[in-house]
């Protein structure tokens, strides 16, 4: 975050197309565009861009008092899935003579073009609009040279012909506008590359792009499925009641863990207070799909190891191939976390398998607690994550 003498600095500079000023605090829209302008950095400058909020356009300050309630609105904006993929930001207050100033300083993205509720938002000089098909198109090609994520890589054997088009079209009207969709005259390479799911540069789909449509995802990535087991007892040497090996596109995937999920739960009728009984659950739902979809969304693709799904008589153990990723560590997980995939995550929050980026834990910990069942138990080393689930007592 930038200094208190760096903000006056930037209060006296009109002429930045770095800042954007505003006196209103509660115009959610604005903020999330004025994100996901800085986010994408068309101008190319390489520095943060700064939304100032208790401000004037001629740099004067309004006289606002930021309260927590405001910061925590503005923090909010990275992980509630409307930025798309989700921004690098940090939120501060400076209390200055005249007033409070609320800060949002957003740092360009490795995996531009940045969506906010399927529109691009550029900013160049003063204008802040939506970007037009060459601006995307630029964005598009500089993130060739960014992209760090593996997702985001071109899988350089695969070619256009490797993708379920059709799946495509269904998954862009989840995830684009449908005005931009209706004005649309990009070719269907220009459409991908725009969702981070094609490399204008090698011409050829990204490891993301197969992963989600990908007609056979497992030929070139063989660690791309989940190893479902289902055991009669709590030893691996037992014969499997049910097994799998479940593959294919990602979508197909994640519906196929949904199902076997709500199969694997027993329930049971409970005697409650006086002649009142109820249907209990041995697993909640919802806990077990989310530490899937966990799993699904930060897993290493890079790894030819699959996720397994063990379900025994007394628990349930998913583990994950890569271990805890960037910010991430033992001490603060699920606290902190990075986006080991940023671009599968964004398609699982279109997609609707995803609600909120950073919960996915914590609300599988509640519901597990709400349940009855002991707290999940996670283990961690460089190569996986493993998470324990143990059913509710009798």
């Amino acid at each position: 975050m930038l200094s208190e003498q760096q903000l006056l600095s930037l209060l006296t500079d009109l002429e930045s197309d770095r800042i954007e000023r505003t006196t209103s605090t509660t115009k959610t829209d604005k903020f999330g565009e004025a994100i996901c302008a800085f986010a994408n950095d068309l101008p190319g400058h390489g520095e943060a861009g700064y939304l100032l909020i208790g401000v004037h356009d001629d740099g004067a300050l309004s006289g606002l008092t930021v309260t927590d309630e405001l910061l925590k609105n503005l923090a909010a904006i990275r992980s509630d899935g409307n930025v798309l993929p989700q921004p690098a930001m940090n939120v501060g207050r400076f209390t200055l003579q005249g007033g409070d100033v609320a800060v949002v300083e957003v740092l360009p993205s490795d995996l531009p073009p940045v969506r906010y509720k399927g529109r691009v938002w550029v900013r160049v000089g003063p204008r802040r609009g939506i970007a037009n098909e060459q601006e995307e198109r630029i964005l598009s090609e500089r993130r060739v040279a960014r992209a760090r994520s593996f997702d985001a890589q071109p899988c350089r054997e695969a070619s256009i012909r490797d993708i379920a088009l059709g799946q495509f079209d269904a998954y862009r009207r989840e995830a684009i506008d449908p005005e931009i969709i209706a004005a649309n005259q990009r070719s269907v390479e220009q459409q991908l590359a725009s969702l981070r799911l094609y490399d204008p540069a090698f011409s050829c789909p990204t490891h993301a792009g197969v992963l989600l449509f990908g007609k056979n995802p497992r030929f070139y990535l063989p660690g791309a499925y989940v190893q479902y087991l289902r055991l009669p007892g709590n030893d691996l040497t037992d014969v499997p009641v049910d097994q799998a090996e479940i593959s294919g596109d990602l979508h197909s995937v994640l519906k196929d863990l949904e199902a076997r999920v709500r199969l694997i739960i027993q329930t049971t009728l409970k005697q409650g207070a006086g002649f009142e009984e109820r249907l209990v659950a041995d697993y909640p739902e919802w806990a077990l799909r989310e530490l899937l979809m966990n799993a699904v969304m930060h897993r290493n693709y890079d790894s030819n190891a699959p996720i397994r799904f063990y379900v025994f008589a007394d628990h349930v153990e998913i583990q994950s191939p890569g271990g805890l990723y960037g910010e991430a560590t033992a001490s603060n997980f699920p606290l902190r976390n990075s986006y080991r995939n940023p671009v599968i995550a964004e398609a699982m929050k279109s997609l609707g398998f995803v609600n909120r980026f950073g919960y996915g834990v914590q609300r599988a910990q509640a519901l597990l607690e709400n349940n009855g069942n002991p707290p999940a138990k996670f283990e961690f080393d460089d190569r996986t994550v493993m998470v324990k689930v143990y059913g509710r007592p009798a």
